[in-house]
């Protein structure tokens, strides 16, 4: 029997695969071909609506071009909208993020002919169970976050954060390294909030990463602005060592601190850039990477002009730029939306803002 995987979205449902490959391996082969294979496990990603379009089109052609192909959907998006899901598709098998030790016993009852739904939130240790590597290896160190930002459906499907212990995380990488994986990244929901709650912190981790031996380099993923304040100092310290690439991904997602508010963000735009120049202060030519959201429903003229201003201000290396779109079940949604018309163009202008600034750095 053979097995095609299909993953969309952020390193955690990279990594998730490549642990599902693992369990599966020793009793199903597996194909990069969806024609050759008996069952399709698609790892779904809801974190914009354009994306959960493309997911939705992309099942929606499985399902006519392959009606007797079993699938398992997994994912954000089962937790997201699982009754749409279900209704769309009524005969395919849907699990959550937190199932992934469970996928042996979902595949085979699956296969079985039985409809599985297994959505329920609860704590794994992804990072004890050994992986396929690969060259670049993503290791989930945590899952959820402690935000709950106004715009965000991904809160619903991942909840609060679960941190993975120090040792844990650190056997990973460890086994990844031993078996030819040369960039490790260290990934999660909101890398900042790694460890709040077992008492330890991202920093704290790092330290005890960089003691493994071995050629390879470490990238973290995103962080929260407002979570890395408490540790900044630390955190700055443990990026100088040669083993982390020196990049940062902090979105600020809004230049007005009024738009911050209404997002439920939990900083203001004062204080990342306080971030930005510590960073770039301590590490020269360090790569500085954020995330703008254009059309936020409370964003007027003079909060883009400030989100302008911000931009043109820090000039990040790596800019990632989205067009609001309400998510399901999130307060944005229930707000008085802009005119779409509004929105695409405060995307084109500050993609042309931003490309001029590509220019500028070396």
């Amino acid at each position: 029997m053979k097995i095609y995987f299909e993953t969309y979205g952020c390193a955690a449902n990279q990594a998730d695969e490549l642990v599902m490959r693992s369990i599966l391996k020793d009793e199903f082969e597996f194909s990069n071909k969806i024609e050759n294979a008996n069952l399709v496990i698609m790892l779904t990603c809801g974190v914009k609506g354009s994306t959960e379009n493309k997911i939705l089109s992309r099942i929606e052609l499985i399902q006519k071009n392959f009606p007797e192909k079993k699938v398992i959907l997994a994912g954000c998006l089962t937790k997201i909208i699982p009754k749409k899901l279900q209704k769309m598709f009524p005969n395919y098998s849907m699990i959550g993020p937190d199932e992934v030790r469970d996928i042996l016993d979902i595949v085979r009852r699956t296969l079985n002919g039985e409809k599985v739904v297994e959505l329920k939130s609860k704590r794994i240790m992804r990072c004890i169970i050994p992986t396929v590597v690969k060259d670049v290896q993503p290791i989930v160190i945590s899952s959820g976050c402690l935000n709950a930002c106004a715009y965000c459906a991904t809160k619903n499907a991942k909840g609060n954060v679960k941190s993975y212990p120090i040792e844990c995380v650190a056997k990973a990488v460890e086994y990844a390294v031993k078996h030819g994986a040369k960039k490790i990244l260290l990934t999660a929901t909101d890398t900042s909030v790694y460890g709040f709650d077992i008492r330890t912190n991202l920093a704290e981790l790092l330290k005890e990463v960089v003691k493994i031996p071995g050629d390879f380099k470490i990238r973290v993923g995103m962080m929260n602005p407002q979570h890395i304040k408490p540790f900044l100092n630390e955190l700055i310290k443990v990026y100088k060592n040669p083993k982390i690439i020196k990049f940062v991904h902090i979105p600020v997602q809004a230049g007005s601190n009024k738009v911050l508010k209404d997002m439920r963000r939990g900083y203001t735009v004062e204080e990342f850039k306080d971030i930005v120049k510590k960073f770039r202060k301590e590490i020269p030519g360090i790569t500085i990477s954020t995330d703008i959201i254009c059309g936020f429903p409370t964003e007027t003229e003079k909060d883009f002009e400030e989100t302008i201003k911000l931009v043109k201000e820090i000039k990040p290396e790596v800019m990632n730029i989205s067009k609001f779109y309400p998510r399901p079940n999130t307060e944005a949604k229930k707000m008085k939306q802009l005119p779409t018309d509004v929105i695409k163009e405060r995307s084109r202008k500050l993609s042309r803002i931003y490309k001029e600034i590509k220019k500028e750095i070396p």
